[in-house]
């Protein structure tokens, strides 16, 4: 069970029968009423985010997450298939499931696949990820590392910004809660 006094950012609850993380919150007391909680709170299901305000001391049950490392392998009309890596079973997914995971996954990567009453709820991808650039303009000489950014395509289809001096065939470091390029790491040609 949690408390409203034991909220925090990330932390889990089961709200109406649905799980869902809280991303921001607020104790609010009133003057001649009872203290309130005003909170933000992500569907795990939709991705929907919520305004909701609860009474101090509201109770939540904690939602029965199950996580499991599952392999990226391909897609398929439409479907993105994982691997089990202890069972070896096999799982599809649609793009709607995996969310901004889809910017950032490429076959044979590890992703954590988050699980609900035994349903699969979104994809998380390490923290970190190297990706090839398949497209960006030309470097001309006198651009140097920190005189700005351009446009630059992923080899999973995602766009980012990265330094003048990137060029195509680059491997390159992402933030993937960001979305940002972090540094260059060689070159994939």
């Amino acid at each position: 069970m949690i408390v409203t006094s034991d909220f925090k950012r990330g932390a889990k609850i089961e709200y109406k029968g649905e799980p869902y993380e809280i991303i921001e919150f607020q104790h609010v007391k009133m003057q001649q009423r009872a203290p309130i909680v005003r909170t933000k709170i992500k569907s795990l299901k939709t991705g929907r985010v919520l305004e909701e305000t609860f009474s101090a001391g509201d109770k939540f049950e904690t939602p029965a997450l199950e996580e499991k490392e599952m392999q990226y392998l391909y897609v398929q009309d439409g479907l993105h298939y994982f691997m089990d890596m202890e069972t070896y079973e096999q799982i599809p997914l649609t793009i709607e499931q995996l969310g901004d995971a889809k910017k950032f996954i490429k076959e044979n990567m590890i992703v954590t696949i988050q699980y609900y009453k035994g349903n699969p709820l979104n994809v998380n991808t390490p923290m970190f990820v190297e990706l090839a650039i398949t497209d960006t303009e030309p470097s001309f000489r006198g651009d140097t590392a920190n005189a700005g950014s351009k446009p630059a395509t992923l080899e999973t289809g995602a766009q980012i910004k990265v330094p003048f001096h990137i060029q195509i065939g680059d491997l390159v470091k992402i933030d993937t809660r960001t979305s940002e390029y972090i540094v260059k790491v060689g070159s994939s040609k």
